[in-house]
């Protein structure tokens, strides 16, 4: 008897679990299938370590079907259109029906939304720019080393800061940081403003501690790469010796005349369940748009990506007539930022408590730092890296009252 055809759009972070827990609860019958175009799995949280050199390109990726439970079918192509009402999506490998959908496309990088950006910055965001900036950073004697945040919503919200203390770390390590400057400009008000003013201030606190110079609401409206300078919207000018940026982002093209993206690209979901408009389509991760009890957007971070596609995945189960562990997304998540050193904070909480969310800021530390080495090694590790990984991973989150699953 032929089962039902499950499609898990995207193989990253919420793709990947989402897959693996759909193929663990479902009947064997049931076909499991990731689209992704990409045949390699990117850890992103260490394009940080990649961008100053402490990691090389081939360490922090890995074969995407290596990460994907046995029985889950892997097509690899890109999504063209989503049908959500005829029930079908359209690839570069043909039409694929499906009974239930997951969209997990992420966001899209566009660096040439921003004027110069794409042939002046160095893209910390792609493997390639990473990359491209290491060798840079390798070369560099001295000057003014600024780090740019193009336009907002942007995943990671704690990427740019941890770039800039990484950079300010590298360079006191080379003994060329007294002949430097590190400047940060941002349209935002502070660091990651969503999770609140107390956390903002602790990030200002250590750059500032670090000779860091911070200009926030400083929206640029174009990059001239021929005078090296950041051109901001209200006229002013900035120069830079070497520049690392963080690119516009939007959301997937597949999304645009599907009926599941909001005007700005992004999709609509039930906040706690994942659900779209349409019964049996789910959204997980950077795709979607969740707005918090202040009005303010949840952040685009890896860690809301898991949780939701457990969420998603148990609830395509349970429709299905399986059981399957009932439960919504809460909005607790955590991240690290890494300081240099061998030393990282570390923030966690609420981020759907009202009226704001409550998240504290751990001050940096080598134990953090260990924390971030562990969860890279789960996600690139051999099995038993893996294996040791998770253990410790949950261990610590027990010791610290985090509810996590891996």
């Amino acid at each position: 008897m032929a089962g039902r055809s499950v499609l898990v759009l995207g193989g990253g972070v919420g793709g990947v679990v989402a897959a693996n827990e759909l193929r663990r609860r479902l009947e064997p019958r049931d076909r499991v299938i990731v689209v992704e175009r990409e045949a390699r799995y990117l850890f992103q949280p260490s394009l940080g370590w990649l961008m100053v050199g402490r990691r090389r390109s081939e360490h922090i990726s890995r074969p995407l079907h290596g990460l994907l439970a046995t029985g889950v079918e892997l097509v690899p192509a890109e999504v063209r259109a989503i049908d959500p009402v005829g029930r079908t999506v359209d690839t570069s490998a043909g039409a694929l029906p499906f009974d239930a959908l997951l969209v997990a496309l992420g966001a899209e990088l566009a660096p040439e939304a921003l004027d110069g950006f794409a042939g002046a910055a160095h893209n910390i965001f792609s493997l390639a720019g990473a990359s491209a900036c290491a060798r840079a950073l390798a070369g560099f004697r001295g000057g003014r080393l600024v780090v740019a945040v193009s336009a907002l919503p942007y995943k990671c919200p704690a990427a740019p800061y941890e770039a800039a203390l990484l950079f300010d770390d590298e360079l006191r390590r080379r003994g060329v940081r007294a002949a430097s400057e590190i400047e940060l400009y941002t349209p935002e008000p502070q660091p990651m403003p969503v999770a609140g003013p107390a956390l903002g201030e602790a990030v200002v606190r250590l750059m500032e501690a670090r000779g860091i110079r911070f200009h926030p609401r400083s929206p640029i409206a174009r990059v001239e790469p021929g005078s090296r300078e950041l051109v901001l919207a209200d006229g002013t000018r900035a120069g830079y010796d070497l520049l690392a940026g963080v690119p516009p982002h939007r959301g997937p093209a597949a999304l645009r005349g599907s009926g599941l993206a909001n005007e700005a690209g992004w999709v609509t979901v039930d906040p706690r369940t994942l659900q779209t408009a349409f019964e049996g389509v789910y959204a997980v991760g950077d795709a979607t748009s969740i707005t918090l009890a202040n009005g303010k957007p949840l952040p685009k971070a890896g860690v809301f990506a898991h949780a939701e596609a457990l969420v998603a995945a148990r609830r395509i189960v349970a429709a299905s007539g399986v059981p399957a562990p009932s439960g919504e997304f809460d909005g607790k998540g955590f991240c690290w930022v890494e300081t240099g050193g061998g030393a990282a904070a570390f923030a966690d909480g609420n981020f759907y408590a009202a009226p704001d969310p409550v998240v504290a800021l751990r001050g940096p530390g080598r134990l953090w730092h260990g924390g971030k080495v562990l969860f890279e090694r789960y996600w690139l590790g051999g099995e038993p890296e893996r294996r040791l990984a998770r253990w410790g991973l949950l261990g610590a989150a027990r010791v610290l009252g985090i509810q996590a699953e891996l």
